[in-house]
């Protein structure tokens, strides 16, 4: 068995490859061309997209993008993190967190931040084991 490979999706052949696994946590994405486009888009945002990939099977996916603000400075912002659900419990999600944290490190961030949902206590239990801490409520209001 090859071990899993982290690689940033640079290419629409790879980002297409991707597609499926990222509805799995936006089930709203309506295809894998529109999906591009959006990676695109965000991409001169600072978005990247981390993926795990084992064979030519993207298994987990961590889209982040740097960012600055007076509250926390420079920091790494996680929009997505997703494992496939025949993937789980195979330590993934802690491999793509901290690969992100580390690429935060290295760009000179102060923080890693991300949102979860209130309901969400798996997600928020799992982010506590990986050491990071609730600083707050996210407020939003559709327009």
């Amino acid at each position: 068995m090859e071990p899993i490979r982290l690689q940033h999706v640079e290419d629409a052949r790879t980002c297409a490859a991707c597609f499926d696994l990222m509805r799995e946590l936006r089930p709203h994405l309506a295809s894998a061309q529109s999906f591009q486009e959006q990676v695109e888009r965000q991409s001169a945002q600072a978005y990247r997209l981390l993926a795990a990939w084992d064979g030519e099977q993207a298994v987990a996916l961590a889209g982040y993008r740097l960012q600055e603000n007076l509250i926390h400075g420079r920091f790494v912002y996680i929009d997505d993190l997703v494992v496939a659900a025949r993937a789980r419990s195979r330590g993934l999600g802690r491999q793509m967190i901290d690969a992100v944290r580390e690429q935060a490190r290295q760009l000179g961030c102060a923080h890693l931040i991300l949102d979860t949902g209130l309901a969400n206590s798996l997600a928020q239990r799992f982010y506590f084991r990986q050491g990071m801490l609730s600083k707050g409520l996210h407020f939003s209001q559709a327009l």
